[in-house]
């Protein structure tokens, strides 16, 4: 019902912690800055777009490199279907990380707004660790100017059903992109990431690596990558891999890697894609050097997974992120 009912539900409560040279605002839906980084690009984000009552605005000034990250509690209040907006502005030349951490019950469609000034540096993870029934639905487009640096991380633990639709929109030459995501799926939950990245202008680069894991019966996992590379965008370097590790019987992995190629001048362009089960050589490497295949099986997803949570680079994050892996890990039943 996201993409068709009236969002009348509270919205996920927002907290946001941060050093006193980053700006955080409550507006109204007249404020200029909305719409300034994207609009809605699917029925669900434009049904969030016309219902949301306030956004938040973080900004982070010009030249500003913040220590530590700015940190953006979003609480879920309950089952009613709301509506949730959310800016965030790196102006030029500044270097910050913001964590999205998404938590509680809701029921959620939400526009994330992404805007990377003239070389600024700007990190954003966005992390789904809701309870086993939540719905959440979230549009997370970002555009970037000259020179610009943007990593972008999705990991997506919780919730009965999650989307999220991430994309980059290059506007001038020399920007940078990484997005990377985790994602780990239990029974019956379904995780979803539908990327998109737009090479408009020439000579950027982007990198695009999902990493999942899935058990249990009617576990399903959907990642889609469509990147463009227009024929303006010559000097383009871009490349996007997906990886799936099926851990039980009874789940489903979908994935389809996307590349537009509109002009020969490129630097380089690739796509990858794999979807499997152990390694039958790694599990009998480990298990033959005296290592009980439960832990052999373990050691092997926490290798798979660990590239992304290294990508990280928030400490306590990564802990975080690593401990919630090992329970994941603890329920899978062999």
């Amino acid at each position: 019902g996201l993409h068709t009912e009236v969002l009348t539900g509270a919205a996920p409560a927002v907290s946001v912690t941060a050093p006193d040279s980053v700006r955080v605002e409550t507006v109204g839906r007249d404020d200029r800055r909305i719409g300034s980084a994207a609009i809605p690009e699917d029925r669900v984000s434009a049904n969030a777009w016309e219902n949301f009552a306030e956004a938040t605005v973080i900004t982070v000034p010009s030249e500003v490199e913040v220590e530590g990250e700015v940190s953006v509690l979003l609480t879920g209040q309950g089952t009613e279907a709301s509506a949730q907006h959310v800016v965030i502005v790196a102006e030029k030349f500044s270097k910050s990380v913001v964590v999205l951490d998404h938590q509680g019950t809701a029921v959620v469609s939400e526009n994330i707004e992404i805007l990377v000034e003239e070389g600024a540096q700007l990190t954003v993870i966005s992390l789904q660790e809701w309870n086993d029934d939540a719905v959440h639905a979230s549009s997370q487009q970002a555009k970037l100017g000259r020179d610009a640096k943007f990593k972008h991380i999705v990991v997506s633990l919780g919730g009965d059903l999650v989307r999220v639709t991430p994309s980059a929109r290059f506007t001038a030459p020399g920007a940078e992109v990484e997005l990377f995501g985790l994602y780990f799926a239990d029974a019956g939950q379904h995780l979803e990431q539908r990327l998109f990245v737009d090479h408009a202008v020439a000579n950027c680069k982007s990198n695009v690596l999902y990493k999942g894991a899935l058990q249990g019966r009617n576990a399903h996992t959907v990642w889609v990558g469509d990147v463009l590379i227009r024929k303006e965008a010559e000097g383009t370097d871009t490349y996007e891999a997906n990886r799936n590790l099926v851990l039980t019987d009874g789940a489903r992995a979908d994935s389809v890697p996307n590349l537009e190629i509109e002009t020969g001048l490129i630097a380089g362009a690739g796509h990858a894609s794999a979807t499997g089960r152990f390694d039958d050589q790694h599990l009998f490497y480990l298990m033959a050097r005296g290592i009980p295949e439960e832990v052999a099986r373990r050691l092997v997803v926490r290798g798979f997974l660990n590239e992304i949570i290294q990508k990280i680079n928030v400490p306590a994050i990564e802990e975080r992120l690593t401990e919630a892996v090992e329970r994941e890990l603890a329920a899978t039943n062999h």
